[in-house]
Order: structure tokens, then sequence, then C-alpha cells
């Protein structure tokens, strides 16, 4: 049962061509700002950094750090795009012939959570070949086979934290209005909040910490870490760029690793989804 669940959720939300469009909005904002100015502006920066290294495509090196945002937003907004579907059953009152039917209420949330998880993947893979192709035809390297697998690793942790994150969010929100309100605002200012937009070391120190700590931004960084290393060794990069470019995070004196990102993203997903649990069986007994 849970698979033909899932199954109509996915057909409701593929079906809906705006709601695919606006689950893609921080995808698209991203690649406009790259084109018109963010590109140019990162390229110039970095190729002052690196103007007495011999042998780093730097724009090879660039294409990476942002196409890598890229696909980090999109495990996340198209995560909430895939939400949808719960609100809309719940007002068009879909959700009340699940609820004298025989499916378990558990079923229910399980085929919502695992759908939101499936578009997830496909849209951020989705994204991943869209940003290959463009770094291609800008003159750099298709990723290498392990490079790929480690992706579509990292992919797979950021979808699951942003389905439990989401899970919780999309409890509080009772209409289709709402949902597309905080939709929009999400996609807009989530670049931002993963330092995707302007690079971490161009804001405030507070915005900064906020951005250190905000589950999502790790994703980006392991990202960053993965793509990059296809274009140039990141050993050799000078600390101070690493840095400004949120290539690695660092916490008071520890620069935080690819394992301790990992644990952060996995722990936040079980602790939202557990908060999203005790949710729902609280909205069951009120």
């Amino acid at each position: 049962m849970i698979i033909n669940l899932i199954k109509r959720n996915l057909r409701l939300y593929f079906r809906d061509k705006a709601t695919v469009f606006f689950s893609m909005l921080g995808v698209f904002i991203i690649i406009l700002l790259y084109l018109t100015f963010l590109g140019d502006m990162m390229v110039g920066y970095a190729t002052a950094e690196f103007s007495e290294v011999p042998g780093i495509n730097v724009r090879f090196m660039m294409d990476s750090w942002i196409m890598a945002g890229v696909i980090s937003v999109a495990t996340i907004t198209t995560t909430l795009g895939s939400y949808g579907t719960i609100v809309s059953d719940n007002t068009s009152k879909v959700i009340n012939d699940f609820r004298v039917s025989p499916i378990k209420r558990s079923t229910i949330v399980m085929a919502y959570i695992a759908s939101s998880f499936i578009v997830g993947v496909i849209m951020s893979i989705v994204s991943l070949i869209f940003g290959e192709i463009y770094i291609v035809i800008s003159g750099g390297e298709l990723m290498s086979v392990l490079g790929l697998i480690k992706t579509l690793g990292v992919v797979m942790v950021s979808v699951m934290m942003s389905s439990s994150v989401i899970f919780l969010i999309i409890t509080f929100i009772k209409s289709n209005n709402a949902f597309g309100a905080v939709s929009t605002v999400f996609g807009s200012i989530i670049g931002f909040l993963m330092g995707v937009y302007i690079p971490i070391g161009n804001l405030p120190e507070g915005l900064q910490s906020v951005i250190k700590f905000f589950p999502f931004s790790h994703s980006a960084v392991i990202l960053r870490q993965v793509m990059m290393s296809e274009a140039v060794d990141l050993s050799y990069m000078p600390e101070q760029f690493i840095l400004f470019t949120g290539i690695n995070l660092k916490i008071g004196e520890t620069t935080l690793t690819i394992p301790m990102h990992i644990l952060y993203m996995l722990g936040t997903a079980v602790i939202f989804f557990v908060l999203g649990v005790l949710r729902i069986n609280r909205k069951r007994k009120a």
C-alpha cells in the first residue's frame, strides 16, 4: 500500500509544473546571479589569489564552487516543494479519506516522507547533470567516478536531512497560500544562509556564525570540497581563501572535517524527525 501512496504523491508533484518550477526557484536565482555578475566576481577574486600558481584552471574551480551551491540548494527546495502534497491533501480534505480507510496513519506519513526524499534525490541529480554540462561547456572536465559517488552520497544525506527538517515545518502550515509564501521566501533566502549567493567571508561576523550552525550550509561545504577537488588539490589552497569561500568552516580554533559535517547533518535529521513525529501525535490527540 505504501508503494501506491508514494507513486500517487510523485505523480501529483511532477504533474504540477508550477510546483516544480517554484521548488527550483532557488537554483534559478543562483544561476542567474552567477551568469550576470557573481561568476566574473568570483573568478576575478580567485585569479588574483592564484596568479602565481601555474596550472590551475580558475574557471573550472569556481564553476565547481557555484555548482556545488546549486546542487545543495536543490536538495532543500525540491524537497520542500514535494511536501506541498500534504498541504493540498489537508486543505482539500483528501486526508480525511485516508484516515477512514484501513491504511495506518504511520503508513500515510511515511509515504509523504519517502516521496519527498525521492523527489529531492531525483531533482538534485538533474541539477548535478546540468551543472556538469555547464562545467564542461565552460572548459572544465567531467567529474570522476569516485567524485560522482561521493557527490551522490552527500546528496542522499542532505536530502534525508531536508526531508526531516521540512517535515516538522510543514506540520505548522495549514493552507496552500501559506505554503506558497513559505516556499517563495525559503527559495529566495536559502542561498544567503548557505553562503552561496555571497561568499561567507563577505558577510558580517554575526551572520557567519549563523551560517556555521545552519544545518543546510554543511551540505554545501562538503559538496564544494568534493567537486572542487576535481579541479584543484585543496591542500595547496591558502586557508584564507578556503575560509572566505566557505570551502571549510571553522568554529573557534576547530576546522570542521567531513565526518563532523556528516554527523551534524545526520543528528539534525534524527532530531527533527522525532520532533515532527511528536508534533503529528500531538495534533492527532488534539
